[in-house]
């Protein structure tokens, strides 16, 4: 069996990033199914090992062809960056953003080469990110910018339920006035193209309202008559199988039921609230738009139970698992026999 190499980027190191890659690496069956490889500091993943409880090893590599990609002991592409006198769980500091650009960037990089066959991102920190000089506003907008990708943006995967915001974390004020009819297209466009990597008999798009009821015909909000109604009919045109706009308090009814492959919703509360209550937290990302495969967490670096051993690691489980059935299916030079 081909078992792509999934580079798991460690995250935050002062936060819950490496317990859960270490937690996801004691079970035995992601390594029937993927070649992990951690990128980050192997001094702070034998320390996450050593937190966890857990009766695993840690290697340090230089290279890929180092790795062992063995059941037991964690192989971590070692790149520092961490002085441990100075790492306090849960704490934000430059030196910790700093190396989780680091740990981002050289994941990138060795997807755009064809050495790995997917990314999987353990969560990182705004703040930390900003301390350390870096304007990104989060791992999209990294990949985003080595990649050179004008068009991207993330899937949210619960099962079969599938999400994409339009607009994420702005103010509910200016998420109303970003709803533009051109832009609305490339979001529609993006759903249909991060569609591509799922084995689906059709792709079909429910793009939710953005008003009550969908406006009822610009009584409630003029937004669906004037900007998405013209956006959905001209995707229609292009061959796009999407409908909408449907009502935000039934959409995701349809798409549990099945009769929508995605929905895009509108804005942020929208969408992450029904997910949330629907899985439970437990929602992975796919990053759609960039030529390469990555998934993450759909949660954040925790800091306030980090080094406690209290993280709970089945979306990072569940983000390992979906990279390396993508990019299974997908095959390639990273996809070799071990």
């Amino acid at each position: 069996m081909d078992r792509p190499i999934v580079a798991i980027t460690m995250g935050d190191p002062a936060g819950i990033g490496p317990e859960i890659t270490a937690k996801s690496l004691a079970r035995p069956d992601l390594y029937q199914i993927c070649r992990p490889v951690v990128i980050g500091d192997a001094r702070v993943m034998r320390q996450a090992v050593e937190v966890a409880g857990l009766d695993l090893g840690v290697s340090s590599i230089d290279s890929l062809n180092q790795g062992r990609y063995q059941y037991g002991s964690i192989d971590v592409l070692d790149l520092g960056g961490i002085d441990m006198d100075q790492l306090k769980m849960g704490e934000v500091s430059a030196m910790c953003g700093r190396a989780a650009v680091a740990y981002t960037e050289a994941a990138g990089r060795m997807a755009l080469r064809g050495e790995i066959g997917a990314i999987v991102s353990a969560p990182l920190n705004k703040e930390a990110m900003r301390q350390a000089g870096f304007a990104y506003e989060g791992q999209t907008e990294i990949f985003g910018t080595l990649s050179g990708s004008k068009n991207y943006g993330m899937v949210l995967i619960l099962d079969s339920l599938r999400l994409m915001l339009y607009s994420t974390h702005v103010s509910l004020r200016k998420a109303c006035d970003l709803v533009k009819k051109e832009t609305l297209l490339k979001k529609i466009r993006l759903c249909h193209e991060g569609l591509k990597w799922f084995n689906l008999p059709r792709r079909r798009i429910g793009v939710a309202a953005l008003n009550p009821h969908g406006g009822e015909g610009g009584l409630f909000g003029e937004e669906e008559v004037k900007e998405m109604i013209p956006a959905i009919q001209e995707a229609k045109q292009e061959g796009i199988d999407v409908v909408g706009p449907i009502p935000a308090d039934t959409v995701f009814v349809k798409a549990k039921a099945g009769e929508l492959d995605i929905v895009l919703s509108m804005y942020h509360d929208q969408g992450n609230i029904a997910m949330k209550l629907l899985g439970f937290g437990h929602v992975v990302t796919l990053l759609v738009g960039i030529p390469f495969i990555r998934t993450s967490t759909g949660h954040g670096t925790a800091f306030d139970i980090a080094g406690k051993n209290l993280a709970d690691p089945t979306n990072l489980t569940k983000a390992i698992g979906l990279a390396a059935q993508l990019a299974t299916r997908q095959g390639g030079a990273a996809a070799q026999p071990a």
